[in-house]
Formats: C-alpha cells, sequence, structure tokens
C-alpha cells in the first residue's frame, strides 16, 4: 500500500470534526515529576484509559522487530521527519526510543548543536541504543532510563517530543503527559506516530492501534491542541499536538 488517498484524507478529518464539534477542551497541569489531569482516569477500569485497553510495552527481548528489513519501507522514518521539520539545532526527546532506530536519524538531522533525548523505560534498550549511537559516531544523543512514573524530561527546554509506535503503550498516559507539557518549550509540540484503527487492513492487534478521534480525546483532556493529522503513511498517521491557546503549567 503506498500513500493513502485524498478520499480517507477527508473521511477521516470529516468523522473527527463530527465528534469533536461542540466539545470543550480540558486542561491540564504539573511539573517534571508531577501530577497528571485528573480526567476520567479515577474511573477507568485497571489496564484502561478513557475507554481503551492499554498495550503493554514491548519487550527488549523483541527488539530485533525495531530493525525489521521492511520497517524503512513501511514507516518511513525520513519522511516522518521531514513531515515534522526536524532540523539543525533542535532538541528532540525521542520518548520510548527503543534501541535507537529513529535517534540515529534524529540525531543526524539536529546535528552538533541539536540535542536528541532518548529515553525508554527498560535499561536493555538503552544498552542496544548506546551501541547504534557508538557506531553511528554521535555526541549530542543522551540516553534517559526513565520510569512509569517519571518522564525524565527537562523543564521547558524540548522543541519536539516524538513518540513512534509508543503512545498506545504508556502504563501511564496521563502521568507522562503532564510532564511532556512542562518539558516543550512555548512553541513546543508532541507527534504521535500511530497505526490506524480505522484501517482494518493493518495487520497490527486492536490494542496497539488507536483512532484519531481517540487521540484527540485523550491529549485534548490533557491540555494539548490539535496542529494536525498527516495520512501520508502506508499504515500509520503523524498526529501533531501543540500547548499554544492552553493553559500552561508555572515554570
Amino acid at each position: 500500500m503506498s500513500r493513502s488517498s485524498a478520499r480517507f484524507v477527508v473521511t477521516v478529518a470529516a468523522s473527527v470534526a463530527l465528534a469533536f464539534a461542540g466539545c470543550s477542551r480540558a486542561s491540564s497541569t504539573g511539573h517534571a515529576s508531577g501530577a497528571a489531569s485528573t480526567g476520567s482516569v479515577a474511573t477507568d477500569p485497571p489496564g484502561t484509559y478513557m475507554g481503551r485497553t492499554l498495550a503493554s510495552p514491548m519487550s527488549y527481548q523483541g527488539a530485533d522487530w525495531l530493525d525489521r528489513a521492511d520497517r524503512e519501507t513501511t514507516e518511513q522514518p525520513e519522511h516522518v521527519l521531514d513531515v515534522l521539520g526536524v532540523k539543525e539545532g533542535m532538541t528532540v526527546a525521542d520518548v520510548g526510543a527503543g534501541s535507537g532506530y529513529f535517534t540515529v536519524r534524529i540525531a543526524k538531522r539536529v546535528g552538533p548543536r541539536g540535542r536528541v533525548l532518548a529515553t525508554d523505560l527498560q535499561p536493555e534498550m538503552l544498552d542496544l541504543l548506546r551501541t547504534k549511537v557508538s557506531k553511528a559516531n554521535l555526541s549530542n544523543v543522551v540516553p534517559i532510563l526513565s520510569t512509569e512514573s517519571d518522564a525524565k524530561l527537562p523543564r521547558n527546554e524540548v522543541d519536539l517530543v516524538l513518540m513512534v509506535d509508543v503512545y498506545h503503550e504508556l502504563p501511564k498516559p496521563a502521568v507522562t503527559l503532564a510532564q511532556v507539557r512542562v518539558s516543550l518549550r512555548p512553541e513546543g509540540r508532541i507527534a504521535l506516530v500511530e497505526y490506524r484503527a480505522e484501517d482494518p487492513d493493518v495487520p497490527i492487534k486492536p490494542e496497539h492501534k488507536t483512532t484519531l478521534v481517540q487521540v484527540r480525546r485523550e491529549l485534548e483532556a490533557n491540555g494539548f491542541v490539535f496542529r494536525s493529522s498527516d495520512e501520508s503513511l502506508p499504515q500509520q498517521r503523524i498526529v501533531v499536538f501543540s500547548t499554544q491557546g492552553a493553559l500552561r503549567a508555572s515554570p
């Protein structure tokens, strides 16, 4: 499958517009290790968030899948970075970086004046990432061991937070999103690359796919403002949010 057709984009956009017409947006506050928006979290059954089943984080034992041969074709990493405008001098947080598939590509783009904060929950993943970064002779990558409750991101320093096939696996979405918000600079953005649940032909387990409606519902409930959804990848979409227009946490 190549690029999605204009008809698909229009259909998705129309359905999202209908779903969100007249809805108000909730905001959240917090700090780098702080509280998240309450929203509906308190009433969510275990293992769910806002009606969505949480997927289990991928184990380091399956890391070979992150470097599979067809990923260049199916996920088009350079195209993703083009869409997001990743350029020299930026500070990018690769949240859930895994073995560093995107990390290395980002690091080459931001250059020596830029920085990549590569976070993961598993030290074994970070070991794989360090090996890959070392082989590429890159000195602008900072590996960070995060936890379910602490994203370990600096405050007000990040231009872009990127989560590739990661958001649906966050164990505590509201907690992480609150910390992402305060890590972003005023013009900063968060971008989620997620498999499209609206497409029954995407061969991924249901809990590893999301709809645009669901992604918007969750991010907007946590104080983010929807900016765009790029549907040009074969099986995924690139959804971008910012905090512009939303209440920001105090520094």
